[in-house]
């Protein structure tokens, strides 16, 4: 195989569709040195920031999803359409790729019909349990589909189906060894638990309102907080910091640290949260987003659950529910224990050195 392959990668719209890929072409870049890398994105979402920032170009392409509800994006969504094929088929041409990469979201879905339909290998990471529409429509012209979860030939062609699992940051492969310098990093009591609640770059507007009104509880119950609020929170919560044993953080910059400070993890079930906390194995209560396509978290959490690897509360069920689960949890060490032992079973740490194996193969 020639030094210089070329690669396009493609994967946008949240950072659960962006990280892998990126995580992709690095490893890729590991292997050769020389590889020319591209990434397709679709124009003003997070990838056209992320991916320069990680140090890759980006092309954007004018798509989106379609919405739900009736909506002038809606009506333009043909034309869009239309445009990302004119415009995967001139990227494609200019760039000859030896290989496309989708990891999920609307650009990926223009960019790998156009190499599909020009005989270029194609392989898609599927991070969910239960895939969106792009990958789905895909799948059936694709070489491969890596995925994180059992059972997927529900959804895709068996015979191209490898369970890689999602690729995670390097530096949550041991994190044991890092407590101290977390308990010093956070500025935490060595004698109190520590709760870490983490609601996605963004944020989760009902996580953070149970936060805040179980504040008092946590603090009646001697525990400490470390609260990821998120970007479009962070203002209105940050009020709260160093308040009753809360910090409050609009994103946190060591999450290897985090995690390792944290004796309970609080959080939403992307798929990627899912994969991380499966490699951090520390007790977890899922609280799954119901505004997601397909309500792809509430099936991500569960495929943990249905293993004795973590415990589960909807939206909907927290004001009844939280502080009995969280008391019953605090209170046994055996189901911390259990809890931890399961979900650490499903774990899938060489994920990215896995994907880059069956894309190796094709190459």
């Amino acid at each position: 195989m020639s030094n210089a392959v070329r690669v396009i990668l493609s994967g946008g719209g949240t950072g659960g569709h962006i990280y892998p890929a990126i995580a992709i072409a690095n490893e890729i870049r590991n292997r050769y040195p020389d590889a020319v890398v591209l990434f397709v994105g679709a124009k003003d979402r997070m990838e056209m920031q992320k991916v320069p920032q990680a140090g890759y170009k980006i092309e954007g392409l004018w798509i989106s999803g379609i919405q739900r509800k009736l909506s002038l994006s809606n009506f333009l969504f043909p034309f869009k359409l239309i445009s990302s094929l004119l415009r995967s088929r001139k990227i494609i041409r200019r760039f000859s790729p030896d290989i496309v990469i989708g990891t999920g979201g609307f650009a990926s879905g223009p960019l790998l019909r156009v190499a599909e339909s020009k005989g270029i290998p194609t392989v898609i990471q599927e991070q969910n349990s239960f895939p969106g529409i792009t990958n789905k429509w895909l799948s059936k012209k694709a070489n491969k589909i890596c995925v994180a979860y059992d059972e997927m030939h529900r959804f895709f062609p068996k015979n191209k189906i490898v369970k890689t699992g999602n690729p995670v940051r390097q530096d949550l492969l041991e994190i044991s060894s890092k407590r101290e310098g977390a308990i010093k990093k956070y500025h935490l009591d060595n004698n109190k638990k520590t709760i870490l609640v983490l609601g996605g770059s963004l944020g989760a507007r009902r996580i953070n309102q149970l936060v805040e009104k179980e504040l008092n509880f946590f603090q009646q119950n001697d525990l400490e907080v470390i609260w990821q609020c998120g970007k479009l929170y962070f203002e209105e919560y940050q009020k709260y910091n160093d308040q009753e044993g809360a910090q409050v953080h609009q994103f946190l910059d060591t999450m290897d640290l985090a995690y390792a400070a944290a004796d309970i993890i609080i959080s939403r079930a992307g798929a990627s949260s899912v994969s991380e906390l499966c490699i951090v194995a520390k007790p977890t209560i899922f609280i799954p987003s119901p505004n997601v396509a397909e309500d792809h978290q509430t099936k991500n959490a569960f495929a943990v659950v249905s293993k004795h690897g973590a415990k589960m509360i909807k939206e909907n069920e927290l004001d009844d529910k939280f502080e009995i689960e969280i008391k019953e949890l605090l209170l046994s060490e055996k189901m911390q224990k259990e809890l931890s032992e399961n979900i650490k079973k499903l774990a899938l740490p060489k994920a990215t050195s896995d994907i880059v194996d069956e894309i190796e193969d094709l190459l």
